[in-house]
């Protein structure tokens, strides 16, 4: 629908996700094994058939331009409308400076929105899991004769002081809204997306508002603008934190998920390597897991997500976990409660995630790790032996060097020592051969034969060349 222009706002940093988001736009972290997280975006804009779309970048932005390229997946790569993708610049007269916020982000690309056909704006977040047909969006926008409709939807009421506060009166016009509150007056809250008439987005985006939430929708309430709400009750998570991210990808292995991935109707698109089918080993036990493609399994999964390319071996076990593309879990290793980002290689016999009390907090991130989940930052290797206990964070690229105990307790970091960084040069991958790491040759054979760093194939050594 060429009328149509959606405005996906893809350039945020997402630093409560600590390490995950940190070589990598939020919405660019892997999400339920094969995705990532703006293919849920991308994929209702498509299946609505809104097909012209841009998407403002900001952020560590070449993992997300490399996975979206073209837009071929989604169909999206077309002469006549299909994606672009906009960084931000520097303007004659303007200085050197970020986006400051999500209405700034669209008001340094006006002339996109004013050149665009049709009197519609659909603005977006790319950063949320959820399903959602915009045509209905779209259509109560059009019936109210409204300047703004913004989707909102009801969370926990503990969770609501990180949303804008909607109030609406029996017509569903906002009469009453609250920015982020310490102390919410409802749990109705904005889901970031709004339809807007062109003429209204061109009159109230000004320099001086430069956030939609804090600025641009009190602004309208105050102008007297026709603001209306739309109640969506589907599916939607706002993955803005490592336990929101964790609990949203657990709610995938649900009997019946309320997200269903499986679903022929409303399928959710993304860029794939072609690969081999997952294989599961005679020594395999598999319980309540979604096992991507390319995955080799001789070891126990039960309740966790792995992502394409995982390789866990005879002994291993992997348990209420999200392992990232082309991670080794070598023999007799134990993963508990935790997220490992791409590429990490975790020694034989080693625990990640050890231990009961799961609310010794992270000592470096106390407000981001502090629900009992370990965070493994892209290709770190954790030696032989090693225990990790709860809410630990290792740093991307971790070396077996850089650990100085084979005991890492509850709340504590590991990160690369800077002498290590200045001789070593780049991360070791998980087919390296730091002494006394899982990619040494004096490592234990795992099935077929192979050496702890010999049986990774040569894709696997070359898929994480962008994040």
């Amino acid at each position: 629908m060429k009328s149509i222009l959606a405005v996906i706002l893809a350039g945020g940093e997402g630093e409560r996700l600590s390490i995950l988001s940190g070589v990598r736009a939020k919405p660019a972290v892997p999400f339920g094994g094969k995705y990532r997280i703006i293919d849920f975006t991308l994929s209702n804009c498509v299946n609505s058939d809104v097909d012209n779309i841009v998407v403002l970048t900001q952020y560590n932005p070449r993992s997300l331009n490399d996975h979206i390229g073209a837009g071929r997946p989604w169909d999206l790569d077309r002469t006549s409308g299909g994606i672009r993708l906009l960084q931000p610049y520097i303007a004659r007269g303007r200085p050197n400076e970020w986006y400051r916020g999500t209405a700034d982000a669209v008001l340094r690309n006006i002339e996109v929105v004013r050149q665009a056909p049709g009197d519609t704006v659909l603005i977006l977040a790319g950063d949320h899991i959820y399903k959602m047909d915009y045509q209905p969006f779209l259509a109560a926008h059009r019936r109210h004769r409204a300047d703004v409709t913004i989707a909102v939807r009801t969370v926990p009421m503990e969770d609501a002081h990180r949303f804008g506060i909607v109030t609406l009166d029996e017509s569903d016009r906002v009469i009453d809204w609250q920015e982020k509150p310490r102390l919410p007056k409802s749990n109705l809250v904005s889901m970031g997306i709004y339809v807007f008439s062109k003429r209204a987005l061109l009159r109230w985006l000004d320099e001086a508002r430069t956030d939609f939430g804090a600025h641009v929708i009190p602004a309208m309430l105050e102008g007297g603008a026709r603001a209306f709400g739309y109640r969506f009750d589907g599916y939607w998570q706002d993955v803005g934190t490592i336990e929101s991210y964790w609990q949203a990808n657990m709610d995938l292995l649900d009997e019946r998920p309320e997200l269903d991935l499986y679903d022929t109707g409303w399928l959710i698109h993304t860029r794939s390597e072609e690969r081999a089918p997952a294989k599961i080993g005679p020594t395999a036990s598999v319980h309540r897991s979604m096992i991507s493609h390319g995955c080799v399994i001789y070891g126990t999964v039960e309740h966790s997500v792995l992502s394409p390319g995982v390789r866990v071996d005879v002994g291993a076990v992997v348990r209420d976990s999200i392992v990232m593309f082309d991670c080794v879990i070598r023999a007799g290793a134990v993963v508990d409660r935790a997220i490992l980002d791409k590429q990490v290689s975790v020694g034989p016999n080693t625990v990640v995630g050890e231990g009961r009390d799961l609310t010794i907090a992270n000592r470096q991130e106390p407000t981001r790790l502090n629900t009992g989940i370990t965070v493994i930052g892209k290709r770190a290797v954790i030696p032989r032996g090693v225990r990790l206990g709860r809410n630990v964070k290792i740093a991307e690229g971790v070396r077996a060097s850089d650990f100085r105990t084979r005991a890492v307790p509850s709340g504590q970091t590991i990160e690369r020592k800077k002498e290590s960084v200045d001789r070593a040069g780049p991360a070791a991958t998980p087919g390296s051969s730091a002494p006394g790491s899982p990619g040494s040759a004096a490592g234990n054979p795992g099935p077929g034969g192979h050496g702890n760093g010999g049986d990774l194939e040569l894709p696997a050594l070359l898929s994480g060349a962008f994040d």
